[in-house]
């Protein structure tokens, strides 16, 4: 009977979601008490009772996490367990991904473009559907457009002589609705092969906004061809490579804000802030993943900065290293934080409430992600990200400046508290952390109420992400 109730997922009334709702707390709460009581023998505990737990938990991990396998989805029960808060937050962001889904267009081209988006950014897909419909669209085509630009320079198959004419021409392609270039792998593939799609629809959006996409796909195209034949040497070369591939970014969606009537133009400085923010948070990461891609390894961190500790990139992945691995790792988050101050002054400039939620839960991701990333050789061991139950939390209370202020001084704070006093950075990391904090007081708008919770758990998310990872190998 349970398992009929909840596998039924489908209310069409208010009560029936409220219903729903107070039944997965219900599962939660036997699930947690079932847990409080195993210090007791195992015959204290009805066997009914047990079974229901662990299938009702199974649902649980059925609804908020999907198809995940089974020891990867144990390891989400167990951290949503121990963090019973992310619960309600996690199944309202599954059922907001599930109303995105369902306004997918009717239109051939305009369903592609909208299901090919899920595919390759669920959270992206997730966040622009609170833009209105003509932002919205002018987003999504630009967000597909780069995405299929960046899978051109990322296809490491692909011989340079006939990817830099692609990078070079890509923005002549938006226009060609016949264009299609095989590349990449899975969705990307797909993206790819299919592109006469996004083609169709770029040609149905304002011309304000074609002109926007067209401007910076011919930039970034231009720049990805750059350093396609330049390796990134200097701190320099860090930043331009950025900001090709992502302070355009934050450069052509100031644009498309522009254009939609609903802000000012901000400043390509600070529009670039906000991309290299995104960017350099990425870039530290992804390391391993970037530093094992086959056939060709993609390097982006600067020689400026790794050479001081070790003699190659790749060198920092190793056991042996992990020391010095840690000290490059802390110099490049050092880096990054350089841009945050400007990602704050862009956000309390944002009028419109959606736009700042668009733009400002992907800045409170990354500077939670480089606090997780800082001292953490496990940036060298595997993935370092928060967990999905914190995202879920950070998605769903997110909606004023304030809640960015509290985010990135709590964030700020706990990063703070990492740094070791002999790191050779330390005085520097110090010291943009003591303007981001400084900023984020000034602003006298500090909220301590929801925002401060999520993140008081950080530690705990940190200790939670390893536990997972332990379960997914067992």
């Amino acid at each position: 009977m349970w398992g009929e109730i909840l596998r039924q997922r489908r209310f069409n009334s208010r009560v029936g979601q409220i219903f729903t709702e107070i039944l997965w707390m219900s599962v939660l709460g036997v699930g947690l008490l079932a847990l409080s009581l195993r210090s007791l023998p195992l015959v204290h505990i009805p066997r009914f009772t047990t079974r229901l737990v662990k299938e009702s938990l199974i649902q649980v991990g059925d609804f908020a996490f999907g198809n995940f396998p089974y020891q990867k989805k144990m390891g989400s029960l167990r951290a949503i367990l121990s963090n019973p808060d992310d619960l309600y937050p996690l199944l309202k962001l599954k059922m907001a991904a599930r109303h995105a889904e369902k306004q997918i267009p009717p239109e051939p081209h305009w369903g592609f473009c909208y299901t090919m988006l899920h595919r390759v950014s669920r959270s992206f897909a997730l966040v622009i559907q609170q833009l209105d419909t003509d932002l919205r669209d002018a987003v999504c085509i630009f967000y597909l457009v780069l995405r299929a630009l960046d899978t051109v320079e990322d296809d490491t198959s692909i011989a340079t002589e006939v990817k830099v004419p692609i990078l070079m021409d890509f923005y002549r392609y938006i226009y060609d609705r016949d264009w299609h270039f095989s590349c990449g792998t899975k969705d990307y593939k797909v993206l790819m092969d299919e592109f006469h799609h996004v083609s169709t629809a770029f040609l149905e959006l304002g011309r304000s906004y074609q002109e926007a996409i067209e401007d910076i796909t011919m930039r970034m195209g231009a720049g990805m061809a750059k350093f396609i034949c330049k390796e990134v040497e200097t701190v320099g070369d860090y930043d331009e490579y950025c900001y090709y591939v992502a302070g355009l970014v934050g450069l052509g969606l100031s644009k498309l804000f522009h254009a939609s009537g609903k802000e000012d133009l901000a400043s390509d400085a600070l529009s670039n802030s906000m991309g290299l923010f995104l960017q350099k948070t990425n870039i530290i990461r992804d390391y391993l993943e970037d530093i094992n891609e086959i056939p060709k390894s993609r390097m982006f961190w600067p020689c400026q900065i790794w050479s001081k500790y070790v003699n190659k990139l790749e060198d920092l992945k190793y056991e042996e290293n992990s020391v010095k691995a840690v000290q490059c790792l802390n110099d490049m988050v050092t880096n990054a934080l350089m841009h945050a101050e400007d990602c704050l002054k862009y956000m309390s400039e944002l009028r419109d409430p959606a736009i700042f939620r668009f733009c400002a839960i992907p800045q409170i991701m990354a500077i939670g992600t480089l606090a997780l990333c800082y001292n953490n050789v496990q940036v060298f061991r595997g993935v370092v990200k928060m967990r999905r139950g914190l995202t879920a939390r950070v998605i769903h209370g997110t909606k004023t400046m304030s809640d960015v202020y509290g985010a990135f001084y709590d964030f700020s704070r706990m990063l703070k508290s990492k740094v070791d006093g002999t790191d050779h950075n330390s005085r520097e990391t110090k010291g943009r952390l003591e303007a981001i904090l400084r900023m984020c007081r000034d602003s006298g708008t500090l909220n301590e109420s929801y925002m401060a919770a999520v993140i008081k758990n950080i530690y705990r998310c940190q200790h939670n992400l390893m536990l997972s990872m332990y379960y997914c190998r067992k």
